[in-house]
C-alpha cells in the first residue's frame, strides 16, 4: 500500500526557492513512478514532473524545465521537487502521485495513489 504525504510548501517571493518532499510509508516505494502535479484555483490539475523508480529517468513540463528538479532517495522513501526561480504563476497546490508504469506520465488519471497536497504561494 502506498501512502503519500507532501510537505515543504509555503509563501515565497518571486525568484525564491522551495523544496517539496513526498514521503511514503510503504515497503515498495522504489518500484513506483512518482509524479508531481499542481492545481491552481479555477484551473485543471497540471503535470509538473515525474521520476522513474530508480531515479534514472525524469520528465518535466515545459513550463518548469530548467527551474525545477525532481529527485528521489529510495532509502528514505522520499521524492523531492526542488523549485528555483519561482514565479507567481507557480502558485498552486502541489500534489505527488504514484503509479507502477513509466507511461502516460502527464495524465493524472494514470496515477493510482495521491497525496493530500501542499500549498505553494509565490508573491510578486
Amino acid at each position: 500500500q502506498v501512502q503519500l504525504v507532501e510537505s515543504g510548501g509555503g509563501l515565497v517571493p518571486a525568484g525564491g526557492s522551495l523544496r517539496l518532499s513526498c514521503a511514503d510509508s510503504g515497503r515498495s516505494f522504489s518500484s513506483y513512478v512518482v509524479g508531481w502535479f499542481r492545481q491552481a484555483p479555477g484551473n485543471e490539475r497540471e503535470f509538473v514532473a515525474a521520476i522513474s523508480g530508480s531515479g534514472g529517468s525524469t520528465l518535466y513540463a515545459d513550463s518548469v524545465k530548467g527551474r525545477f528538479t525532481i529527485s528521489r532517495d529510495n532509502a528514505k522513501n522520499t521524492v523531492y521537487l526542488q523549485m528555483n526561480s519561482l514565479k507567481p504563476e507557480d502558485t498552486a497546490v502541489y500534489h505527488c502521485a504514484a503509479q507502477a508504469r513509466w507511461s502516460y506520465l502527464a495524465l493524472a488519471n494514470k496515477y493510482n495513489y495521491w497525496g493530500q497536497g501542499t500549498r505553494v504561494t509565490v508573491s510578486s
